[in-house]
């Protein structure tokens, strides 16, 4: 028995089949990522299970038949006919904004959908796909559960200093207020700490880096404070969202005759590393570059995530423990290393050699001996949390 985790986007869907071991949740036996969902894409089903090779397959889609839901026929094909021996129990959906309706993971009804789909303005990148799979799904595996895990979750301990714009309070009683993302990574990394790591207990700040990019502090392994807010725009630059930016910028921009759509294109899909680079939103391309333009947006970044953690530290009263995860925080060294030399002066103290040895591929200590602060690198993995949650209501 076993829980299928899916994430779904725009034009891919990842997936992880996790197997349920003595009323736990194991680790996964098989991963992969459908590609090619955009319209008139062409699907290809990519996946890895334990002890096989990799496989990529495509996908034939029939004349009427949209990509989506032959990709899923696909998959639902290829769990029948390479893992006979699987039966799925639920299907974990990762929802990026549960708003003010769900503090917690739910098995999807009507009513949840309903309600979800209201929050498609906030997180246009992410909520309408996540939709989208969790009916597609729905329609391929109609006897199974479909429970959707979100990613403001994590958050519902903020306080109301945390929460609060200072806005009219009617539209704060309206739901205008942060919530934060991330939550299913966040909570996971948090319990991977919990495990290895006593000083978590205390003050922790996690840096979720990757193209969408965030920072949260915890204690007691709970959220007090993060940098994303009403929606996964705040904070941080990320690969092509703007991060925080001062609101006159966008009363500047409707004066100039800017109208909604061409700033929501802005700010999503048009600014961070690639805005300021003019080259890419990943950090890898940007490495490699070499060009001035890519070195500065790089640069720029590294400065995002010093100012944003010294800004969560001083809100949790100091700093224990530091844990970099996501795709650049697991994989990009040099990140590492220039965000915790700005931080020395709270005594961060990094181990060059560990650093350089931390691929995302295990969680790694990667402080020098006399740091004040441990800093770690743990590899996240939300499916697993996901299924998790699916697991309980079972």
């Amino acid at each position: 028995m076993s829980i299928l985790s899916v994430n779904a986007g725009s034009s891919s869907l990842k997936f992880a089949l996790y197997p349920i071991q003595s009323g736990c949740i194991g680790d996964a036996e098989v991963t992969g990522c459908i590609e090619g969902l955009e319209p008139a894409g062409q699907p290809r089903i990519n996946f890895s299970a334990t002890g096989q090779s990799k496989s990529s397959t495509p996908v034939a889609a029939l004349p009427e038949q949209d990509v989506f839901d032959a990709a899923l026929s696909a998959l639902k094909g290829l769990l029948a006919s390479r893992f006979a021996h699987v039966r799925v129990q639920a299907i974990a959906h990762r929802v990026v904004h549960g708003g003010a309706f769900f503090s917690r993971s739910v098995c999807v009804t009507p009513e949840v959908m309903a309600s979800l789909a209201t929050l498609n303005a906030l997180a246009p990148l992410h909520q309408p796909h996540n939709l989208a799979g969790i009916r597609a799904f729905a329609e391929s595996f109609p006897d199974v559960p479909q429970v959707a895990c979100f990613d403001t979750a994590f958050h519902r301990t903020l306080s109301p200093l945390e929460t609060t714009f200072a806005i009219d309070k009617q539209l704060t009683a309206q739901g205008v207020r942060r919530y934060g993302f991330h939550g299913l990574s966040y909570q996971y990394v948090s319990q991977v700490l919990q495990r290895d790591v006593p000083r978590s207990a205390g003050r922790t700040v996690m840096a979720h880096l990757g193209n969408g990019a965030s920072v949260c502090a915890t204690t007691a392994h709970q959220s007090r404070a993060t940098t994303m807010g009403f929606s996964a725009l705040d904070g941080l630059m990320m690969g092509t969202r703007s991060g925080a930016i001062d609101p006159g910028v966008l009363l500047y921009l409707m004066e100039q005759g800017w109208g909604h759509d061409a700033i929501q294109t802005l700010l999503y899909k048009q600014s961070g590393l690639l805005g300021v680079s003019g080259e890419s939103a990943d950090m890898r391309t940007l490495r490699a570059s070499g060009s001035e333009a890519a070195r500065f947006a790089t640069d720029l970044f590294a400065h995002r995530v010093t100012r944003e953690v010294g800004a969560l530290s001083a809100c949790i009263g100091g700093l224990d423990v530091l844990a970099f995860t996501g795709g650049i925080g697991e994989h990009d060294a040099v990140l590492r290393q220039q965000v915790c030399d700005a931080l020395a002066y709270l005594g961060v103290r990094l181990d060059n050699a560990r650093n350089a040895k931390a691929l995302g591929d295990r969680v790694l200590s990667i402080h020098a001996e006399n740091s004040d602060i441990e800093v770690w690198v743990v590899p996240t993995d939300e499916g697993r949390v996901a299924a998790q949650d699916a697991l309980a209501f079972l």
